[in-house]
């Protein structure tokens, strides 16, 4: 059996996203000793992968790189990227004990260059994962190019071992003889940022996602509006053609009991907003509408965010989609109950986007060996008085950050973030 590294730390964070980096900062500013364990190549989390935020339209890599990159040369922060939460265990007070499995990139991290020269020999071609499977990537990639670490991984799944990388790598950091690694880190407390996931569309059949190649999610749309986007421009997958007709289906998966997600994702309407806007600006003749059951435009500046869509020209319609059919030449038909008139009508679309609710990471509890927090009726970590302590759970030690609590949007994110931080310092300062 492989021997475990035993690590000590202050505070393990679970999650690597907007939510867990902002804990682990403020803690790490205060001289805590932090672990990061996240699971993906990266951190930085679904933030790093978007265009821009609402309602200011900032740059959203531009206010996640310097982030991560502060968060990665912290001297007080570890992260741990690649790597699986296998059991977290509650000895006593201020005591925790975390298994970790780390899987091996086949790549040396410290000798990469990130030069991407593999990436070019590479003869394997697989669906991209990080620009949502719109582009293919080699076998061995790196994720993408703001990534943190900037370092490549060889995807032994698809890889033929056809040794051109490690022949071409002018560094010779590859080395297909690494292991996973694991590791039993010893905390006095545990911080949940595991973040949430996106609704499936494909269970929900009425929509066509997974039939139809035109009809793709927020995210997919997401990425073809951000700087480090697959074309060049906004492009059809079916066929490549520029799209004249835009629908956008809102609460394609949330509000719905049929979806098993009856609440709000707090997040869709404004998203959707902001996405509406880019496009009109990427492509000016473009006619974009957005079918609604509720415009929930509840933040600072959301409104107005909202008010100025319309004065730019996106259409809204107050209808209910019923179901979303195929034309021979790749166009859409979209079935729905148009609310003001209460006829039900149909309308033709060149490509449909659908706004995809946020759903629970299911699994965070279950990592718990002999107590666990609770959780409330849609899954999410229960806060033990959300109004006097968001970020306490029902486990005394164990707190919580971000969306793992339930949707959010980023400005949010961050103040739990920053909530978590201060009463894991209070926590931790109990004892001394």
């Amino acid at each position: 059996m492989q021997t475990r590294n035993k690590l000590q730390f202050d505070a393990l964070v679970i999650g690597g996203g907007i939510a867990g980096g902002e804990t682990a900062l403020n803690l790490a500013n205060n001289g805590y000793k932090v672990a990061i364990i996240e699971k993906e190549l990266s951190i930085g989390g679904k933030m790093i992968l978007l265009s821009k935020v609402f309602p200011t339209l900032d740059c959203s890599a531009c206010i996640t790189t310097p982030k991560v990159s502060e968060i990665s040369r912290h001297p007080n922060i570890t992260i741990f990227t690649e790597s699986d939460v296998e059991t977290i265990e509650k000895n006593s007070e201020y005591d925790f004990t975390t298994m970790v499995s780390r899987r091996p990139r086949y790549v040396i991290a410290e000798d990469c260059t990130g030069c991407q020269l593999c990436e070019k020999s590479c003869p394997v071609i697989v669906k991209d994962e990080y620009q949502f499977n719109l582009i293919g990537r080699k076998a061995v990639f790196i994720p993408f190019s703001i990534a943190s670490p900037k370092v490549a991984a060889v995807d032994m799944e698809n890889c033929i071992l056809c040794g051109a990388c490690e022949k071409i790598c002018p560094s010779n950091c590859i080395d297909f003889t690494q292991e996973e690694r694991q590791y039993e880190i010893n905390s006095k407390t545990v911080i949940i940022a595991t973040g949430f996931n996106l609704a499936d569309p494909e269970k929900m059949d009425r929509y066509g996602k997974g039939r139809f190649r035109n009809v793709l999610t927020s995210m997919q749309m997401e990425r073809q509006l951000a700087p480090t986007r697959p074309y060049n421009t906004v492009l059809r997958p079916g066929d490549g053609k520029v799209p004249d007709k835009i629908a956008y289906v809102l609460c394609a998966g949330s509000r719905d009991d049929s979806a098993g997600n009856p609440i709000c994702s707090q997040i869709c309407c404004m998203y959707s907003i902001k996405q509406a806007q880019l496009l009109m600006g990427a492509l000016p003749m473009a006619d974009v509408t957005l079918y609604y059951i509720d415009i929930r435009a509840f933040g600072k500046g959301y409104d107005e965010f909202y008010e100025q869509a319309r004065g730019m020209g996106v259409k809204f319609v107050k209808g209910k989609i019923g179901k979303i059919s195929e034309l021979p030449n790749g166009n859409l038909i979209l079935r729905y109950e148009d609310i003001q008139s209460g006829k039900i009508k149909e309308t033709e679309h060149d490509m449909v986007v659908l706004s995809v609710g946020t759903l629970a990471n299911k699994e965070t509890t279950s990592l718990f060996k002999n107590i666990a927090p609770k959780v409330d009726d849609q899954s999410f970590i229960l806060q033990d008085d959300p109004i006097l302590s968001p970020a306490k759970t029902t486990v005394k030690g164990v707190f919580v950050a971000g969306t793992a609590s339930g949707p959010k949007d980023i400005p949010d994110s961050i103040l739990s973030a920053g909530s978590a931080a201060a009463e894991v310092i209070s926590y931790i300062n109990q004892k001394q």
